[in-house]
């Protein structure tokens, strides 16, 4: 672990305020050990407020089971995340990303950026219902993070997202590789953080687009976007 990913692990938490407009609680933080701290985002279990269609096990794993998924392979898509005790009990700790403002992110999500293109793919795999244009968190050195993703894994398909511009594109080889991972290391990677028949489905999304060999195209079944996109 990195200096700061362990001082998010074992430092003590100072929360210092609430985003009012998140439908969780979502909270802003600093872990601390010594004079050093990081800021992050800490979700207590406490603060969700049920959802109908996710009505088994809580999003703070989901949201763990996304950035352990994503590091398995090799993506770095999710900040660094953790499960662990706050000052409102147990919850999901997220390193905080400071993002470029200048950047117009409408501009950067629409286009070619293979960094995007990968987060597409990794919302393909996690079948991520809310990938928002404020869910994607561009960094002044380059980097592309994305952040909330509590409703995701759901066995039945609910891809939304405002990244369709890869859709119907065949997958590169490197692509392929990824899914393959994927679907090698998923369900001992996340089991116990996911429900065993979301394991499954898993799966059979990964296999289907390995199948397919290219990237879904929305769905005229249910919203394919987000609302609101932002």
């Amino acid at each position: 672990m990195t200096p700061a990913q362990e001082i998010i692990v074992n430092g003590e938490m100072r929360v210092e305020g609430r985003f009012v407009d998140a439908s969780n609680a979502t909270l802003f933080a600093h872990c601390a050990v010594g004079e050093e701290e990081v800021a992050v985002i800490y979700k207590p279990i406490a603060g969700e407020r049920p959802l109908w269609d996710f009505p088994d096990g809580n999003l703070a794993n989901r949201e763990l089971a996304t950035y352990l998924l994503s590091e398995s392979l090799g993506l770095h898509l999710v900040p660094f995340t953790i499960v662990r005790e706050g000052p409102f009990g147990l919850g999901m700790v997220q390193e905080w990303i400071e993002i470029d403002e200048e950047l117009d992110i409408v501009e950067l999500a629409q286009g070619p950026s293979e960094r995007v293109r990968d987060m597409a793919l990794f919302d393909a795999i996690i079948n991520n219902t809310d990938r928002k244009f404020g869910h994607i968190l561009p960094t002044s050195s380059g980097e592309i993070y994305g952040c909330d993703h509590g409703v995701t894994f759901h066995e039945d398909p609910k891809l939304r997202t405002v990244l369709w511009q890869f859709a119907s594109l065949e997958f590169s080889d490197r692509e392929i590789a990824i899914l393959e991972r994927a679907r090698m290391v998923a369900p001992g990677l996340l089991a116990g953080l996911i429900t065993p028949a979301e394991l499954l489905a898993l799966v059979a999304r990964i296999d289907d687009l390995l199948l397919q060999g290219r990237f879904p195209e929305p769905s005229e079944d249910w919203p394919a976007v987000p609302w609101p996109p932002f």
